[in-house]
């Protein structure tokens, strides 16, 4: 049977049709106005180059564009473009003078001191960077800093029992480790008001990681050996356990590139506990050095750098292949404590919380770069600018 001349070609008005219902095709593909943005995400997946498939997790949160990596975006002098414009400098809490020292990182000297308020523990980037904020334990308020002055951004703010912060992957919350207060206090991350207090019944909670997806994190309770599991959505502590040794006392909490593991240091047990997040089951203990401390991933997220501040020491974990390579003492001894890597990757900067002094470490070699006197009891330490696309606190978590 031959074909029609008008059926081989299709009509102006048929051809018209077909032509809205792929421009009706095409726009539902890419979302309208009032589509649910509860698809944006995927969308976003279907529209980017191939390569690592982006993780989406906490609502607003960025996505975790490597998987295998999370902190791939620290790269050695990956600055936003805000940090670009920032000076480089040390600040360093000292919980005993009431003040902070600004250190210039290029000639080791101390150049400024801020007055603060009581007992300051540490320096906590904002969640955009733009602030620095210390936090005065027993003063009960936050003193901003303005990085890009390196002077007091602001009068203090008011927050009661400020021992730690730390802000929410979504930028949404900032979280006061409230340690005597026995609570976890979300807070606006501009204003510091409350938004949702959880009590916790555990005692001194201290440190804190998010997970890859940052849909949960893991907090220490140092003077109860104990860990708690937190929804970090639903502001709730849904887990919690206690460390299966006498006397422990958990510190700094960091997560393995790979997202699989989170490390606690613990002062006490001498050493850091490997936990599996997920499962939150009863970790194992890794022997460091005597009052292990703090934690720290090297530029290249090869490595963790661990400050002994019982013995003088600096314990190196290799994550590839899951144990400790180096251990680098201090000439003089001291009590290497909280700190952080310089943008290029180079130094390790920490404070020495019984000496009154800060050091600073060659990150490839461990040799003793200087020793810097400041106030009295230096304690939680930020290195500024560091490279990432936002800040989860501390002294200095980016992703």
């Amino acid at each position: 049977m031959k074909t029609s001349p008008r059926s081989r070609k299709a009509s102006p008005r048929t051809r018209l049709l077909a032509g809205g219902l792929l421009l009706t095709a095409a726009l539902a593909a890419c979302g309208t106005p009032g589509q649910s943005s509860s698809d944006a995400p995927e969308q976003a997946a279907a529209l980017k180059p191939a390569g690592p498939k982006p993780v989406y997790g906490l609502p607003g949160m960025p996505p975790v564009e490597n998987p295998k990596d999370l902190y791939s975006a620290n790269r050695a002098n990956n600055l936003a473009p805000f940090m670009k414009k920032v000076k480089e400098r040390v600040y360093v809490p000292n919980t005993n003078s009431n003040t902070v020292s600004v250190i210039d990182p290029n000639s080791f000297k101390v150049i400024d001191t801020i007055e603060t308020g009581t007992q300051p523990q540490h320096v906590v980037p904002s969640w955009d960077m733009k602030t620095l904020w210390v936090n005065n334990n027993r003063g009960h308020t936050l003193t901003p800093i303005d990085p890009l002055t390196a002077k007091r951004k602001a009068p203090d703010v008011e927050v009661h029992d400020p021992y730690n912060l730390y802000f929410t992957p979504n930028g949404k919350s900032a979280i006061v480790m409230a340690s005597l207060d026995r609570e976890l206090v979300f807070r606006d991350p501009q204003t510091m008001k409350r938004q949702h207090t959880e009590p916790v019944s555990c005692y001194g909670v201290n440190h804190a990681d998010f997970s890859l997806d940052g849909r949960y994190f893991i907090v220490s309770c140092e003077f109860s050996a104990e860990l708690l599991k937190v929804d970090t959505e639903k502001m709730k502590v849904v887990d919690q356990m206690k460390l299966p040794f006498e006397g422990a006392m958990p510190q700094d909490v960091k997560i393995s590139p790979d997202g699989k593991t989170f490390y606690i240091a613990d002062m006490m047990a001498h050493g850091m506990w490997v936990l599996d997040g997920e499962k939150f089951t009863t970790p194992k203990l890794l022997p460091t050095g005597k009052g292990c401390h703090g934690l720290y991933i090297s530029r290249d997220s090869k490595e963790m750098f661990i400050p002994n501040r019982g013995e003088g020491s600096i314990s190196v974990f290799d994550f590839a292949r899951n144990k400790l390579t180096k251990k680098w003492w201090l000439p003089d001894g001291g009590s290497p404590d909280m700190g952080g890597v310089s943008a290029d990757g180079n130094v390790l900067w920490l404070s020495g919380r019984y000496d009154s002094e800060v050091y600073a470490i060659d990150t490839h070699s461990g040799v003793q770069l200087a020793k810097i006197p400041v106030g009295g009891g230096p304690h939680g330490l930020t290195v500024y600018p560091q490279p990432g696309r936002y800040s989860l606190g501390h002294t200095g978590i980016f992703r």
